[in-house]
């Protein structure tokens, strides 16, 4: 296929550009130039922003058997691209488990209640907009003949800059004793982008359409499993203690951000998503070991100062476990 990629050198983009790399398919990447400009020397670049008609424009030129956007935020930027690509183009758009408006139900389907957000609301994505966003996004996506919608959970893998998942097997590599929320069953529920990047090639080479949760299988993994993995293939002395979320709260940790893939309460049932649709046509999710195993492997490769970007620190996680263990 000839294929135009929105983005393309930035993790999910990254990863989607390699795998059709090894599919032998002729690939396009549009963006600005300012991520990993030394990525891909061997593969054709349009520069532009798509933010700016006239860059923009430039994609009127080619002959695209799909176009896959990896950082469509606003309806407008997808309305703006389907104006200027081919009708008969493949488009493929990434979106979010987050357009369900209610996210304490567990084991919602495609079919789920979306978020309503009002479209003249100002282009600014916050933890309030994102998620209706992404709704009208897929609205206007689906004014294209051929449409597919992949709605993924949290994507993980080497080359994540947020952290979110990778915290754990590192801090589990580093050894000591660990901090943990809630208990070894909160379940974790993620996407790696590997396997976000081969079931999207798939789709296209099937032409299939539609819209899918792209996540691991409700209930299959839980936070436990990650540490306990992460303890096994680092090999390290870590110890873990599960802290209660009423202590956590009390002492105003972060959920999500300084305790990444913890969400209180009944907003854990976030992390149990029904995937059947996308098994159905074909997903196939590696096992956890698999990507914890390539996390580790990548953490070798980056600056020994490198900071995290989601996570305790050291001192606060020392600060945390000191008042738990010394609790009456």
């Amino acid at each position: 296929m000839n294929l135009l990629v929105i983005g393309g050198t930035r993790f999910v983009g990254r990863h989607l550009v390699e795998e059709a790399q090894q599919r032998g398919h002729d690939i396009t990447l549009f963006n600005r130039g300012k991520s990993n400009v030394d990525l891909f020397p061997d593969i054709s670049h349009i520069r532009g922003d798509r933010d700016v008609p006239r860059d923009l424009a430039q994609l009127s030129a080619g002959a695209w058997d799909a176009v896959i956007d990896t950082c469509g935020y606003f309806p407008r930027q997808v309305r703006e691209v389907l104006d200027v690509i081919s009708t008969d183009a493949h488009y493929v758009f990434i979106s979010s488990i987050s357009v369900y408006s209610q996210q304490t139900v567990p084991h919602q389907t495609e079919a789920a209640e979306l978020l309503e957000l009002d479209p003249d609301t100002p282009e600014e994505v916050t933890g309030e907009t994102y998620g209706g966003f992404k709704v009208l996004c897929e609205r206007e996506a689906q004014t294209q003949a051929k449409c597919l919608i992949a709605r993924p959970g949290v994507i993980v893998g080497p080359h994540d800059a947020s952290d979110r998942f990778s915290y754990w097997p590192w801090r589990v590599a580093s050894g000591g004793q660990v901090l943990a929320p809630r208990g070894a069953e909160l379940p974790c529920q993620f996407i790696d982008a590997r396997d976000l990047a081969s079931w999207t090639l798939d789709m296209l080479a099937k032409g299939q359409t539609g819209i899918y949760n792209l996540v691991n299988a409700a209930d299959s993994i839980t936070l436990g499993d990650v540490l306990t993995t992460s303890q096994q293939l680092s090999n390290s002395d870590a110890t873990v203690t599960w802290v209660d979320e009423a202590f956590l709260q009390t002492q105003e940790v972060a959920a999500w951000s300084e305790l990444p893939m913890w969400i209180p309460g009944e907003m854990s049932n976030f992390m149990r998503i029904k995937n059947d649709a996308a098994q159905e046509v074909g997903l196939i999710t590696r096992p956890l070991a698999d990507t914890i195993r390539d996390l580790l492997t990548w953490r070798e490769t980056l600056p020994e100062d490198y900071q995290m970007s989601a996570g305790l620190s050291e001192a606060r996680e020392q600060e945390l476990l000191a008042a738990w263990n010394s609790r009456d």
